[in-house]
């Protein structure tokens, strides 16, 4: 089964949301839809960057899954750009 990472610049986070509970937010979501294999957040070039990984059938429901972690990431935390890639072979390549 395909393998891919929805990865999101985050900015500010919203009043009363404890840092600490972004990351395992993310996943929780994108469990609901999807298996998730791993989740981290990365600081690059100053920037945080969440990054949950998972598994999907098709190109088309990682978008889903995609798009359902980013909009609820929107209600914790204003967010940067946000991209979906997909693991084929040893690489990433980017899906959305």
């Amino acid at each position: 089964m395909p393998s891919f990472r929805v990865i999101v610049s985050v900015g500010r986070l919203h009043p009363g949301v404890d840092p600490r509970s972004l990351e395992p937010a993310a996943a929780d979501v994108a469990r609901e839809l999807a298996v998730v294999e791993a989740s981290s957040v990365d600081v690059v070039a100053g920037e945080a960057r969440l990054t949950v990984r998972f598994t999907e059938d098709t190109e088309l429901s990682a978008v889903r899954v995609a798009e359902h972690t980013v909009a609820h990431l929107y209600t914790l935390a204003d967010l940067g750009g946000w991209r979906l890639t997909e693991r084929v072979g040893g690489r990433w390549f980017r899906r959305a």
